[in-house]
C-alpha cells in the first residue's frame, strides 16, 4: 500500500483498496467522453487519482504538504517592495519571503533558516488570495485552511505537487527539467472576473468537497452549494518554458500551456517555449463549514456568499505566484529519481517543525474577527 493510502482515513482506504486501478481509469476515462468542458474533465480525473495515491512506486511525482508561512498583504512578485500590497495572500515555504526578493540578489536557500514545507530543501515560496465569508450585513471574517488526510495537524498552508507526466500514465517515462534559480512566475489574474476570462487559464479550478476523499467535480468559478467538505482551490502552473527567461514583464509570458490538450494529456510544448517543466499544482482546501448555515439566503437562486481578497465574488480571479527556491539540485534529482509521493533522496522535517517556520507581521493590520472591509479596503465586484 502506498504511503498516501496508508496515511488515509480507514473507511477511504477500505474503498480504494477493493477498486482497481483499471476500473477507475475505464471509469474515469468514459466520464471524460461525455464531458463539455476536456480540459477540466481531464483534471477531475487526475486530481482524484492524486489524492488516492494509486500510482505504483516508480512514479515521478512529488506530494508534500506545506504549513502556513504567513498571512498578510504582501506580494513581492506583482507589487515588489511595496508594503502592504493590493491584497492579502496566504503564503507558504521558506521564511526569506520579504516585500522585495529581488531575483539578482535575493537567493531564497541561502537567506532562509526554515521551511513550512515537508521538504527541507525546499525554500520556494508559494502564494495565493485568500477567501473571506462576507455577510448580509457587509461585514467580513476570514475564512480559516483546514489540513488535507494523511498531513493532520499541519496548521493551514496548501499540499504541493510536482509531476513529471499525466497521473494516470504509470510508465511515468518524461523527463522535464527543473526550475533554475531566480525563476518565478504567476498563473491566473487578480482582475478577472468573467468566466470567458478565466478560460485563458486552463487549470484553476474549485472541488466542492463532500468529505476529505471528494475530488469531482471540478468548476471554474466558486461553488454554488454549501460544501460539507469545504472548498478546494487548484492552481496549476503552466508546463512550459522558453529556455531563456527567469521572468517576464507580466511574469506569464515566459511560460505556456501545451500547444495542444494539457499537460496531463500529453501535449506537446509549443516551439516558442520548448522546454517542459514539471508541473506544480496547489491544492488549498478552505474550511467553509461554519458558514454553510449561517444565513439561509446565502445560497439562494444561484448565489453564494464566498470573495477572495482580491473583492471577487465569482471565483475567476484566482491565481497563484511562485517563486523557485530548492536548495542546489534536489528538485532535479528528485524529478529524476521516479519517486511517488515520498523521496528517499530529499531530506523531510516533521510536521511541529514546519509549524514552527513563520515569518514577522510586517503590515500590521487586524485580518481576523469580523471585519467592516476587505483589507486593502478592496470593492467586492
Amino acid at each position: 500500500m502506498s504511503l498516501a493510502i496508508s496515511a488515509m482515513p480507514p473507511k477511504y482506504v477500505s474503498a480504494i483498496t477493493k477498486s482497481p486501478l483499471s476500473a477507475l481509469i475505464r471509469q474515469e476515462r468514459t466520464s471524460f467522453n461525455q464531458a463539455t468542458q476536456e480540459a477540466i474533465t481531464t483534471m477531475q480525473f487526475n486530481t482524484f487519482i492524486t489524492a488516492l495515491g494509486l500510482f505504483a512506486p516508480a512514479s515521478a511525482l512529488l506530494r508534500f504538504g506545506c504549513a502556513s508561512l504567513t498571512v498578510q498583504r504582501l506580494d513581492p512578485l506583482v507589487n515588489p517592495g511595496m508594503n502592504p500590497s493590493a491584497h492579502l495572500h496566504q503564503i507558504i515555504g521558506g521564511d526569506s519571503f520579504n516585500a522585495s526578493m529581488p531575483p539578482e540578489s535575493h537567493d531564497l536557500p541561502g537567506l532562509s533558516t526554515c521551511t513550512s514545507c515537508q521538504f527541507s530543501e525546499d525554500f520556494s515560496n508559494y502564494w495565493t488570495a485568500v477567501i473571506f465569508y462576507r455577510a448580509k450585513n457587509g461585514t467580513f471574517k476570514r475564512v480559516p485552511q483546514v489540513a488535507q488526510a494523511g498531513i493532520d495537524g499541519t496548521q493551514g498552508g496548501m499540499m504541493v505537487y510536482y509531476m513529471t507526466d499525466a497521473l494516470f500514465d504509470t510508465a511515468q517515462k518524461s523527463t522535464v527539467q527543473a526550475f533554475k534559480p531566480g525563476f518565478r512566475m504567476l498563473v491566473g489574474d487578480a482582475m478577472f472576473r468573467d468566466r470567458e476570462q478565466a478560460r485563458k487559464f486552463r487549470q484553476l479550478t474549485y472541488i466542492c468537497m463532500e468529505n476529505q476523499g471528494t475530488r469531482a467535480p471540478e468548476t471554474i468559478g466558486f461553488p454554488t452549494k454549501p460544501c460539507p467538505g469545504g472548498i478546494m482551490a487548484n492552481h496549476r502552473f503552466p508546463t512550459c518554458w522558453d529556455g531563456k527567461n527567469l521572468d517576464s514583464p507580466n511574469h506569464q509570458d515566459h511560460v505556456a500551456y501545451p500547444e495542444s490538450g494539457t499537460f496531463e494529456s500529453g501535449g506537446p510544448c509549443p516551439a516558442t517555449h520548448p522546454v517542459r517543466l514539471p508541473q506544480i499544482l496547489l491544492e488549498t482546501v478552505w474550511d467553509t463549514r461554519a458558514f454553510n448555515n449561517l444565513d439561509p439566503q446565502d445560497f439562494a437562486n444561484g448565489k453564494q456568499p464566498f470573495v477572495w481578497s482580491t473583492g471577487d465574488a465569482t471565483g475567476y480571479s484566482s491565481h497563484a505566484d511562485y517563486l523557485f527556491g530548492w536548495k542546489d539540485n534536489s528538485l532535479q534529482k528528485a524529478m529524476d529519481g521516479h519517486t511517488y509521493v515520498s523521496a528517499p533522496m530529499l531530506k523531510t522535517q516533521s510536521i511541529a517543525q514546519q509549524n514552527k517556520c513563520k515569518v514577522p507581521d510586517m503590515v500590521k493590520e487586524n485580518i481576523d474577527g469580523w471585519l467592516t472591509a476587505l483589507p486593502g479596503a478592496n470593492p467586492v465586484v
